[in-house]
């Protein structure tokens, strides 16, 4: 009995099949011969909708639903379109096939795809490489026979159903499904895939916070209706920005905690997030609010990716080139008149370890690029932290987004690590060259040579300690190489207009006699700025740290510090 179900089935199957490949598929959508891929793909959905098995039991639906679905797999298929308005079939010949060939066993089948096997269909080259791929605004075709693989379900529904729909019971053991028989076909209720990432409070501070990419989020309840249409939308305009943007999806069931600390509050319908970089360092959650449609959720994505790079033209990057930071810079040489995706995407990702630029030229022609050493467009050029200059990559050629991000990510991670290196032996050759330079202890026998009348002032730091001793040596030292190379600079003034030592206080009490009576026994490390010509000093017996040393340092030599006769000449033992 079985065996004899299924031959009626599949020589109905097979009818309706034949049947819908007979109709004309643009009164089959109700659209007209001119009509754009976006009013065809509008009349798709809301038809699909409309007949699909799981909300129509009855056998017409069923049929409308195959017809429906074959129109739409020929005028979203350019070619096939073209064929059919010209010859009235697909294939370019009279009379209409049961399938198109090239697919499983004759029959084409219910997927996605924008291209050739159900790819998007991503190509990158140097002219276009920052482009996000896939057909115009995102959409892909859809397509549904009952052909596929023997063995495996093909079908955009659940085989087991149909059947059972059809002679009743259930068909080749399927199991029946679960959650209240709420369907997971698009428009209707569901969990989204997993290609959607599960989002709970740890994904979310770890993976969407901290890491500088864009996600677009997709909040719901299990039991709302067109969860799976919001899905399907989010899962195209990822994979036409794959790599530099993530989904992921936020159940405020299940988190409902989460939900209420992000201040989401779902009604009837899910709602759409996107969590942004465009206004600053730190990241925003923020609502989209259009029609959920692929190409209006795309450009909304788009602008809000990571816009850490800074657009400048060549001109205004090398009056600025001459300063020198800590972190190292890159900047992206294009003829595109806006920052390239992928550019924005890897600002976002190394925005605390590089500073980005990007720039418009006309071709490897012009006498700037030609300075710069670049012989091939789209380039990549670095500046360590020391200046100097290197070509990164030129005539980038990536064959999509993802590898794209992925062969750059390489490779400002191998110049990071460089700049680390050279960045590690400057701070050695510094500490070297400080120490070379350290500051003096005050004796009688240097007194003359530090703090002598050819000495306009002389800073003293005054310990009592050890401890007190290698604060004060290590903060003189940087200030004091700080304060020369601050007199280099100026067009005039002798450089030895201030000198530094340090004095041991606890053996040197005639000397601060000199200047206090008490000899500032309170204080453990101070600092004295004395004018030896003059007979007078000021002392500073605040906190010692190097921002109030520089501080008063800098006051000393700006004459904004109010000096005191000393008491009498100081002398060392």
């Amino acid at each position: 009995m079985n065996k004899k179900k299924l031959i009626i089935c599949c020589l109905l199957l097979f009818y309706v099949s034949v049947e819908s490949k007979s109709l004309d598929p643009y009164k089959v959508l109700g659209v007209e011969k001119d009509a754009s891929q976006r009013q065809i793909q509008k009349a798709f959905h809301k038809l699909s909708l409309q007949y699909h098995p799981d909300k129509n039991k009855n056998k017409g639906a069923q049929e409308k639903f195959a017809e429906i679905n074959n129109a739409y797999e020929i005028l979203s298929d350019e070619e096939k379109r073209k064929n059919y308005d010209m010859y009235g079939d697909a294939r370019g010949s009279p009379g209409f096939d049961s399938g198109s060939s090239g697919n499983h066993g004759g029959h084409t089948f219910f997927r996605r795809g924008g291209g050739p096997g159900g790819q998007s269909g991503f190509g990158f080259s140097p002219d276009d490489w920052q482009t996000t791929g896939g057909q115009s605004g995102g959409s892909k075709s859809y397509s549904f026979s009952f052909g596929g693989n023997s063995g495996g379900n093909s079908f955009g529904f659940d085989m087991g159903d149909i059947f059972s729909n059809f002679f009743g019971g259930n068909f080749g053991g399927s199991q029946s499904r679960g959650d209240s028989g709420r369907s997971s076909h698009p428009g209707f209720g569901g969990s989204p895939k997993k290609s959607l990432v599960s989002v709970n409070s740890g994904v979310y501070r770890k993976e969407v916070v901290e890491k500088g990419f864009t996600w677009l989020l997709l909040s719901y309840t299990p039991s709302m209706k067109g969860l799976q249409h919001y899905e399907s939308t989010i899962e195209e305009v990822a994979s036409s920005l794959k790599g530099a943007l993530e989904v992921g999806s936020l159940n405020c069931e299940a988190e409902s905690s989460l939900c209420k600390e992000l201040g989401i509050r779902l009604r009837n319908t899910p709602r759409v997030y996107v969590y942004s970089y465009k206004a600053g360092d730190t990241g925003s959650l923020l609502e989209y609010t259009g029609d959920v449609t692929v190409k209006e959720l795309k450009s909304f994505a788009q602008d809000h990716l990571p816009k850490f790079s800074k657009r400048v033209t060549l001109a205004q990057f090398e009056a600025n080139s001459g300063k020198l930071g800590s972190l190292p810079k890159v900047m992206l040489l294009s003829t595109k008149k806006d920052t390239p995706v992928i550019w924005r995407a890897l600002s976002g990702l190394y925005r605390k370890r590089f500073i980005f630029y990007d720039t418009q030229v006309k071709d490897v022609s012009d006498p700037s690029v030609k300075k710069l050493g670049v012989d091939q467009l789209p380039a990549v050029i670095g500046w360590l932290s020391n200046g100097e200059k290197q070509i990164l990559k030129t005539g980038i050629h990536v064959k999509d987004m993802k590898s794209a991000i992925r062969d750059l990510s390489s490779l400002l991670d191998g110049f990071e690590k460089k700049n680390k290196k050279i960045a590690s032996s400057q701070s050695t050759k510094s500490q070297a060259d400080l120490n070379k330079e350290s500051v003096p202890l005050l004796t009688a026998k240097n007194f003359d040579a530090i703090c002598g009348e050819q000495t306009p002032v002389c800073i003293v730091g005054v310990f009592k300690s050890s401890k007190g001793k290698e604060k004060l040596h290590t903060i003189l030292s940087s200030v004091s190489q700080k304060s020369l190379v601050r007199r280099q600079n100026l067009a005039s003034g002798p450089r030895d207009s201030v000198s530094y030592a340090i004095l041991d206080g606890s053996k040197q009490s005639s000397f601060l006699n000199a200047f206090d009576k008490s000899g500032f026994k309170l204080s453990d490390t101070f600092l004295i700025a004395y004018k030896t010509r003059k007979s007078k000093f000021s002392a500073f017996t605040g906190d010692i740290t190097s921002e109030e040393v520089e501080n008063f340092i800098g006051s000393v030599l700006n004459g904004d510090v109010q000096f005191s006769k000393t008491r009498q000449k100081p002398t060392m033992k």
